[in-house]
């Protein structure tokens, strides 16, 4: 399974590859926002990083970049999309999951830009992605999480979906919020999750290790010649 750090933030995405070897990058007008720059100059940013770490294409180091969410009809998806996508080869355009959005991502995928279904809250809305063949699609799990709902089966129904499909569309579990959420999606053989840093660095961490780390310690201090 592959990690990608859901960030617009230089700063972690940089600190997560060059620490913990994430795969990948997912954004949203949020984490633009939260970056504190404009978008154009947010993803210039990261292509820039991209180059200067030698990860340039989209195999080596995807980078998934929504275009304006203002957009609603396929044609003004479609032309931002190829504005976007032109920016940088590592670019990979979320669509979301939309009758329009649909439309448009088909459209772009024909022409060879490829896309990240997103936004996606069913099974039924996961398959239309797949048929279409874009590069992923990304259904949500906190949001869903939050109202109480069930995401381990919701899950599981896509990826069994997908494989039975033999669908090449990647899945990314999308907004994953806790290192238990990472194991689940791993034992349903999801492709990928995207979460935040804090999220992937707590996913490392256990109290009973913390604990076991300051009984090695103070037996070591207290053995003697140490």
């Amino acid at each position: 399974m592959k990690f990608f750090l859901d960030s617009a933030k230089l700063d972690e995405i940089d600190k997560a590859y060059k620490c913990y070897g994430i795969d990948g990058v997912t954004t949203n007008p949020r984490h633009i926002m939260a970056s504190g720059k404009p978008f154009l100059v947010a993803i210039s940013d990261i292509a820039n990083w991209i180059k200067e770490n030698n990860l340039e294409g989209m195999d080596k180091f995807p980078v998934s970049v929504e275009i304006n969410p203002h957009l609603d009809k396929a044609e003004d998806m479609i032309k931002a999309a190829k504005e976007v996508s032109a920016m940088c080869e590592n670019f990979v355009i979320k669509i979301p999951c939309t009758l329009e959005g649909l439309s448009a991502a088909k459209a772009l995928e024909e022409a060879g830009i490829r896309t990240n279904v997103t936004l996606v809250f069913s099974a039924s809305q996961a398959i239309q992605a797949g048929r279409i063949g874009a590069k992923f699609v990304s259904p949500f799990i906190g949001w869903k999480e939050n109202n109480g709902e069930d995401t381990y089966n919701y899950m599981a129904q896509i990826a069994n979906i997908y494989h039975n499909k033999l669908y090449d569309t990647e899945i990314i579990a999308a907004a994953v919020r806790s290192g238990k959420t990472i194991a689940e999606m791993a034992e349903l053989d999801i492709d990928i999750i995207t979460c935040s840093l804090q999220v992937l660095e707590d996913s490392f961490n256990h109290p009973y290790t913390t604990f076991g780390l300051k009984t090695f310690s103070d037996a070591w201090d207290n053995t003697k010649g140490n």
